[in-house]
């Protein structure tokens, strides 16, 4: 009886044991996470569309890169002063439409007969995720220009960098190229239209990477690996004033108000040749009485055996 007594008593102590070694636990777990919020440490997690650059540092010692936090990343703790900056994964678009949500307006033009034109567009790509590449894209540009996302939705800065990187090498692009065309050809012009597009999208692609610097911008499917392709683009017909639009258009209109007449008048000549056969066989008399019953103006009356013959003036 004695040693059952014994056996409960060391069975409760244990018990009991056990229920304050897991209450120190709890409390270790609640000191260090309440450690880690009072001295200034966050946590980070990336959606699918997103990275993020991770920097260790502060304000007592270097900032330093840490590692590249890849989409859908669950939550990375960031210590006392680190910092982290995310970038759009994923397909993206420069739209020059001049639309509301557009990043720019249309871009302008000069033809080679020194006509100014109005091409909207877009320029479809993805930003050079390869952590190595992001990395140096953003200590070159992305600081510079504040382009890095701010919450969900792109900043000011990234805008600004984009009109810099993409604008300015798509003026350059499209000026040298329409000095090799006339402005009615690259307006009405289909196979003129397809040629400037094909050198726009040359010098377009070599001018963004000089710009740039580096393939920092790519194809629209460009994972992050292997080739980093071309940016895509979709350019409208370029649009003159509307003055000479309107004078295009008279001007198709009076050609085919010339080619209407020069039927008419071939129709009128060939009616004379027809006159001039009739007064040669018949004699002139005789062709205008055949032009009179042609038109309905003379009757003939076929002449009875009798020889009577009732003539009825026409009705007019």
């Amino acid at each position: 009886m004695n040693a059952r007594k014994t056996a409960d008593a060391q069975a409760g102590a244990k018990g009991r044991g056990r229920l304050v070694l897991r209450a120190l636990l709890l409390a270790v777990i609640a000191i260090v996470v309440l450690g880690f919020v009072a001295s200034g440490c966050t946590k980070v997690s990336t959606a699918p569309d997103e990275v993020r650059l991770h920097y260790a540092g502060g304000p007592f010692e270097a900032i330093k890169f840490t590692k590249c936090i890849t989409p859908s990343s669950g939550a990375t703790f960031l210590g006392p002063g680190d910092t982290s900056y995310a970038y759009p994964f994923g397909q993206r678009t420069f739209d020059f439409s001049g639309s509301e949500d557009a990043e720019s307006k249309p871009i302008s033009i000069v033809s080679k007969d020194n006509v100014e034109l109005n091409v909207a567009g877009s320029a479809t790509f993805t930003l050079n995720t390869n952590c190595a590449v992001l990395r140096q894209f953003h200590e070159r540009i992305g600081l510079k220009y504040g382009a890095y996302f701010e919450g969900e939705s792109t900043s000011d800065g990234w805008r600004r960098m984009l009109n810099f990187y993409f604008k300015q090498p798509l003026d350059r692009a499209m000026d040298a190229a329409s000095q090799e065309f006339e402005w009615k050809k690259l307006f009405n012009d289909p196979n003129a239209k397809q040629q400037w597009e094909q050198r726009v999208g040359q010098l377009a692609r070599q001018f963004i990477k000089e710009t740039a610097g580096a393939d920092y911008f790519c194809q629209p499917s460009y994972g992050g690996t292997g080739d980093c392709g071309d940016v895509v683009l979709t350019i409208q017909k370029p649009e003159p004033p509307q003055s000479l639009i309107d004078a295009l258009a008279a001007e198709q209109a009076a050609k085919q108000q010339n080619l209407a007449q020069q039927q008419i008048n071939t129709k009128v000549q060939t009616e004379i040749e027809s006159i001039k056969q009739l007064v040669k066989v018949l004699g002139p008399q005789g062709a205008i009485l055949w032009k009179a019953i042609q038109d309905g103006r003379v009757q003939v009356v076929p002449v009875p055996q009798n020889g009577a013959i009732n003539i009825t003036p026409q009705q007019r």
